[in-house]
């Protein structure tokens, strides 16, 4: 008997669920070091234009809109909440802090659910969309982890500002190809060279890509809905 998935999945949906199963092992990373669970997540992030890529090259399939919305709830969702709730946990012993700081992951994924369903049933079709892109607020934390960016004074004011930006009605255009293959290149690299390995190859060179990231990153969400050009 084969499985139900056979001849109605193809490659994007793959990609799609690989994308899941990274948010996944970044949520468990989280527990051993923030600073892999955020490359993963950024892999994630590249897992997830890449399916889109596919898809447009390939076709998709009538499973794949909701595959998408599901796996990112796993990897921009629910794996950086858990990334800046540990980070949280270790720094902080105060459980007044500690409880604000829980409300703001809680609310940071309640968005990122919200905002994935509006998307997928208002906007999945059009060139822009309303709030802030999960895929981008969980770029901003990871970025911003691997730039140093690890203390929770920062990183729990940033989890509340991007749940609200995820459900207001700002409206972001999405990105050219060209602009999301260099974003994907900036992560790649952020990925690659701002763990011990990469330390060793090219020293604070790595850092400074998680720095390029995270300054694209905070660019196209602050000013992206004004001065980013759409095509007519």
């Amino acid at each position: 008997m084969k499985p139900r998935f056979v001849g109605k999945m193809g490659l994007a949906d793959a990609v799609t669920v690989a994308n899941a199963a990274l948010g996944f092992f970044a949520a468990v990373a989280a527990t051993v070091s923030i600073t892999l669970a955020a490359r993963l997540i950024l892999l994630a992030a590249i897992a997830d234009a890449l399916d889109g890529v596919i898809a447009r090259r390939r076709g998709g399939t009538a499973v794949g809109e909701y595959l998408d919305a599901l796996a990112d709830v796993a990897s921009f969702g629910v794996a950086p909440a858990l990334l800046v709730a540990i980070a949280v946990r270790e720094a902080w012993s105060d459980p007044v802090r500690v409880g604000i700081a829980l409300v703001g992951t809680a609310l940071f994924v309640a968005a990122a659910v919200t905002r994935l369903g509006l998307y997928t049933a208002y906007d999945s079709d059009l060139a822009e969309t309303e709030g802030v892109q999960t895929t981008l607020a969980a770029t901003i934390l990871s970025a911003g982890v691997l730039a140093g960016f690890s203390d929770p004074i920062v990183l729990v004011p940033l989890v509340y500002l991007l749940a609200v930006l995820m459900v207001t009605t700002i409206t972001y255009p999405d990105l050219h190809a060209q602009d999301a293959l260099v974003m994907g290149i900036v992560q790649a690299l952020a990925i690659l060279l701002s763990g011990p390995y990469g330390r060793r190859l090219v020293g604070d060179l790595g850092r400074g890509f998680a720095f390029g990231l995270l300054f694209l990153a905070l660019a196209y969400l602050f000013f992206g809905p004004m001065f980013y050009w759409r095509r007519d």
